[in-house]
C-alpha cells in the first residue's frame, strides 16, 4: 500500500452504512464494492475504505489503524468513556446530518413514570453501559445496569429487566414491544472523527475530503430559487425567503417594472413559503435542489 494515504473506517452494514458510500461518492469519491468487500481504494484519491463493525470505528481511529471515521455519536461516546480517554485521541472534525437518532430511556407501557427517580432501584438494559452509568450518576439514580448487545428492547418482556436504553429513532420498535420513551439521554448523529496526531501529509488529504463534505452538506439543505416580481416588492419579498442571502436580480427583456430574482436560501423551502412569495407579487416560481456547494 502506498505511503500517505488516508483510511477511513465506515459500518459495513446497518443504519450508516448506505449513507456513508452515498457521502463518499457525492464527495466524488470512486471506488468499487461489493457484498463481501472489506477494503476498497479509491480509483481518483489516495483513500483507502475499511468497512468493519461500528462498535469497532472509534477504536480503529484511536489506536490509529485508521485515519479517519464515520461513527454514531453514541459510539464515539461510548467508547471514549469505556477507555477512559475523554477527547484526547480523536476529534470530530464535522457532523454529517444523517443517521439522527437518539439514545433514551424506556419503560414497559404499564409501568408509571412520572420523572427519572422512578428508575431508582430499577434494572435498566441496554448496549451503551457507560453512558447509561454516566446518566445515572448526572441524576443520582441507582439502578442495576445489565449489559446485553442487540435486541435490547425484548428484555422486559423475558423478566430480565424492568426498562431499557436503547437508541430510538421512529419509535416503532419500542411500539412494537410494549415499550414508551420517557426521557432522552443522548442526541447523536453521524459524526467524521479523526485520529489528532496525524501527520501532515495525511491531514493535507483530510482537509481536502472534509471541504468537499462540507459542501455536500450545506447544498442539501439548500435550494435554488428562481422567480419573477415586480421591483415594488422585492423587499416584502427578500423577507420571506428562509434563510437567504442577498438575492442576484436580473432585468428581464422588455420589462420595466418587473425582474427576474436568483436566490440560494439555505433553510427548508416548504409550500407555505412559495404560496408566500406568490402573494407578494412572485410568479413563474421555480425551485431546483443543489447538489455541490463551494465558498
Amino acid at each position: 500500500m502506498e505511503e500517505n494515504r488516508v483510511k477511513i473506517a465506515i459500518q459495513k452494514k446497518g443504519r450508516l452504512f448506505d449513507e456513508s458510500i452515498r457521502l463518499l461518492k457525492q464527495c466524488g469519491i470512486k471506488f468499487r464494492i461489493d457484498s463481501k468487500t472489506l477494503m476498497t481504494s479509491a480509483l481518483n484519491l489516495p483513500l483507502d475504505i475499511l468497512f468493519v463493525r461500528d462498535d469497532d470505528i472509534p477504536t480503529l481511529v484511536m489506536d490509529g489503524v485508521c485515519d479517519l471515521g464515520i461513527v454514531g455519536q453514541n459510539e464515539l461516546l461510548e467508547k471514549q468513556l469505556d477507555k477512559q480517554s475523554g477527547n484526547s485521541d480523536v476529534e470530530i472534525v464535522n457532523k454529517l446530518g444523517f443517521g439522527r437518532c437518539r439514545l433514551s430511556l424506556a419503560f414497559p407501557k404499564k409501568r408509571e413514570f412520572k420523572d427519572v427517580t422512578c428508575a431508582n432501584d430499577s434494572t435498566i438494559a441496554t448496549s451503551y453501559p457507560k453512558l447509561l452509568q454516566q446518566f445515572l450518576d448526572k441524576n443520582n439514580i441507582s439502578a442495576k445496569i445489565l449489559t446485553i448487545s442487540g435486541s435490547v428492547e425484548i428484555a422486559p418482556k423475558l423478566n430480565m429487566a424492568d426498562a431499557i436504553c436503547d437508541l430510538v429513532s421512529t419509535g416503532r420498535t419500542l411500539e412494537e414491544n410494549d415499550l414508551r420513551e420517557v426521557m432522552p439521554v443522548l442526541e447523536s448523529e453521524a459524526v467524521l472523527i479523526k485520529k489528532i496526531d496525524c501527520s501532515v501529509e495525511i491531514n493535507e488529504i483530510i482537509e481536502l475530503l472534509d471541504k468537499r463534505m462540507k459542501s455536500v452538506i450545506k447544498a442539501r439543505g439548500s435550494k435554488y430559487i428562481m422567480f419573477h416580481a415586480p421591483k415594488a416588492a422585492l423587499d416584502d419579498i427578500e423577507k420571506i425567503l428562509p434563510g437567504s442571502e442577498k438575492p442576484t436580480i436580473m432585468t428581464l427583456d422588455g420589462e420595466t417594472d418587473k425582474v427576474a430574482v436568483h436566490v440560494v436560501s439555505s433553510e427548508g423551502v416548504f409550500w407555505d413559503t412559495l404560496e408566500s412569495l406568490k402573494q407578494a407579487g412572485a410568479s413563474s416560481i421555480l425551485v431546483v435542489p443543489i447538489e455541490k456547494m463551494l465558498e
